[in-house]
């Protein structure tokens, strides 16, 4: 072993050694609880560990630079000195630590996402306070510590008795000899920067099989890369004129007008008297359709929304635009289709947008953003508040108020005890009022009051949509003794589904979510089974209210009979049009690919590749770049009619 180290860089040939075997055997532990949804053939099994080691040695390129440069200027007195020997003891720990740590956080994240980090690990590690005590609500912190610490400190003695790091401390280089090494080290990072993307992973159709190709640590470096991504530089792109004068074909109603030439903004006009009925909007954490028994659930999670559904208009082919509750946001909000990178809610240039909030606000009414935990979070707060919306969170939560929270806000009853509230304000003061309420109980760590239902606290999924099924049924039950119930519109929509991965890039199971528009003494119960896609809640609300105003929505009227059914769905990077049974997919490597989809439930969508419908390439293009081009200038705004 001695002949072996010629000089102190062997350092990092042991960081990358101790980096790839952690990383191989968390890729192991990972692919063995999803046995059973990946291709277990050689060559598959193969691809993933190949490819795996390749993401795995550049993430540790990533890793070593600090080390490098430090190896590279430390004097060789120093190096050699007894302090440094604890200083390089010390930061070995540390750094077994935090890959040990690193390989538990994965599985947690994939438990969790199925997916290997990504743009929702970055935006979680923003709000630090939110997501460390979910951690500690949802977790035995305690013990997972006491067990990394342990799996650490055993290797760390494995490492000192074999005499690895003495070996490396003892040894003696000049600095000219120290050269070449460190050139070596710092090359792997700067090719792989200009060289490297997550295209390497797509070894398979199994989104599951390319999430395992890939490397936790890089997957979150690519994410903190790639949270913004520009339209025309990495999509598919036609000339401007035929880009608008398609979006106009896609989005042009019965009734409208178009009234400018670069835009979409248009004139809806509805004949007979408009009405101020009060709006109800309650954004349900992560409902997904496969919870209800409406639409073919086998568990009895929702009898209140399942009842209610029965008494509504009810949209049983209904799809969230996103996989985050900001993409749900806009979408409603604002009826834009999710443009790549981050969502608009998160974006600093947000504000007077053109939005739902004045549309009502110009319309007479008193509208509420109310949401049950801190509304910084995700930029709520800021988004809605500029957006035109008043702001209700948790900091309006007296003691009364608040009889049980977790990390992320109060339990949905008291969130909507406190819309109740909010509501009796309105109307005293004569107002109308439109309400966006967002809830939070679906929620690891899955917490409620005891005694509400069946299933106890703390014990899963099942219970916290049980849970907030029942706070929803106990707030309309308490509504219908309101003054203001016969003339209210209540809206129940997911903001997004419980789970986001599948096998394929953008699976329409985990799109499908509820929508439920609740009036008893307003709309007579109906089935709409169209395809359709948050995006067109506001532009069918507008239509119960028989309102005629301006659009620069891209959103329609479902119920309208000239609706065309389609849904626009996608990632922080995936986007797609789902239409005539067809799903297309953009990529951002200017590629875009075509599926049937040939079997579709609950639980699952199959697809088989098809040969690209051109009109279809014309229509999504339409959408996404024009919504990306509108957007970069400014022609989104309110203030722009």
């Amino acid at each position: 072993m001695k002949k072996n180290i010629t000089n102190r860089y062997s350092f990092i040939n042991l960081v990358f050694w101790l980096f790839l075997i952690i990383s191989a055997i968390t890729r192991t532990v990972l692919l063995v609880k999803s046995i059973d949804i990946i291709e277990l053939s050689f060559t598959e099994i193969a691809k993933i560990y190949l490819i795996g080691a390749f993401y795995d040695f550049v993430s540790a390129g990533y890793l070593v630079i600090p080390f490098v440069l430090y190896l590279f200027f430390m004097p060789q007195k120093f190096f050699n000195h007894s302090a440094h020997r604890y200083i390089t003891y010390m930061f070995t720990y540390i750094l077994l630590f935090g890959a040990v740590f690193l390989a538990f956080s994965e599985w947690f994240f994939w438990d969790e996402f199925s997916v290997r980090f990504n743009f929702i690990a970055v935006d979680y590690l923003v709000y630090t306070k939110e997501v460390i005590g979910n951690i500690c609500e949802s977790y035995p912190m305690g013990i997972l510590l006491s067990v990394i610490t342990a799996i650490s400190g055993a290797i760390f003695y494995v490492l000192y008795k074999l005499g690895y790091i003495e070996d490396i401390l003892n040894s003696k280089s000049s600095i000219k000899q120290r050269i070449k090494p460190a050139f070596i080290y710092l090359l792997v990072p700067i090719v792989s920067f200009a060289s490297v993307t997550d295209d390497f992973s797509k070894i398979s159709k199994n989104q599951y099989s390319n999430e395992l190709a890939k490397s936790g640590l890089y997957s979150l470096f690519a994410a903190f890369r790639n949270n913004t991504l520009d339209y025309d530089t990495f999509y598919i792109t036609d000339k401007q004129e035929s880009v608008l004068s398609n979006l106009k074909k896609s989005v042009g109603e019965d009734g409208s007008t178009f009234l400018n030439s670069n835009d979409i903004t248009r004139e809806i006009i509805k004949s007979g008297e408009e009405k101020d009925y009060n709006v109800m909007m309650i954004v349900v954490e992560s409902l997904s359709g496969k919870f209800l028994k409406t639409l073919g659930a086998e568990k009895e999670l929702t009898p209140n929304l399942d009842s209610l559904a029965n008494e509504s208009l009810s949209f049983t082919n209904f799809y969230s635009t996103g996989t985050r509750t900001v993409r749900g946001m806009e979408a409603i909000t604002l009826s834009v289709p999710p443009t790549p990178g981050r969502s608009i809610v998160k974006r600093p240039d947000n504000h007077n947008m053109y939005s739902s909030g004045f549309i009502f606000r110009n319309k007479g009414y008193e509208t509420k953003f109310i949401y049950g935990g801190h509304g910084y979070f995700d930029n709520m707060n800021e988004f809605f508040s500029n957006n035109g919306f008043d702001i209700v969170d948790r900091a309006d939560f007296s003691d009364e108020e608040d009889t049980y929270h977790t990390v992320w806000g109060v339990c949905d009853e008291d969130l909507l005890n406190k819309t109740l509230k909010e509501a009796d304000s309105s109307y005293k003061a004569h107002k109308p009022f439109m309400s966006f309420v967002m809830t939070t109980s679906n929620h690891r760590p899955y917490d409620y009051p005891e005694g509400r239902i069946d299933i106890p606290s703390h014990t899963g999924r099942d219970g916290a949509v049980k849970y907030t099924d029942y706070a929803i049924g106990d707030f309309i039950k308490k509504a219908k003794d309101k003054p203001w119930f016969k003339n209210t519109v209540f809206v129940i929509v997911a903001d997004h589904c419980s789970t986001s991965a599948g096998k394929t890039e953008i699976p329409l199971d985990k799109y499908h979510i509820p929508l439920i528009i609740y009036a008893p003494e307003i709309l007579k119960p109906q089935v709409v089974d169209k395809v359709s896609s948050q995006i067109d809640i506001m532009p069918t609300l507008f239509s119960v209210l028989n309102w005629s105003y301006k659009s620069k929505f891209y959103g329609s009227d479902i119920l309208d009979s000239s609706f065309k059914e389609r849904a626009l769905i996608g990632t922080y990077q995936k986007l797609g049009l789902y239409k005539e049974n067809k799903l297309l997919v953009l990529s951002p490597t200017k590629k875009i690919k075509s599926y049937e989809v040939v079997e579709q439930d609950l639980y699952d969508t199959k697809y088989k590749e098809i040969q690209i419908d051109r009109s279809l390439e014309a229509e999504i293009v339409s959408y996404y770049q024009g919504a990306s081009t509108l957007h970069k200038k400014r022609l989104d705004r309110y203030e722009c009619q």
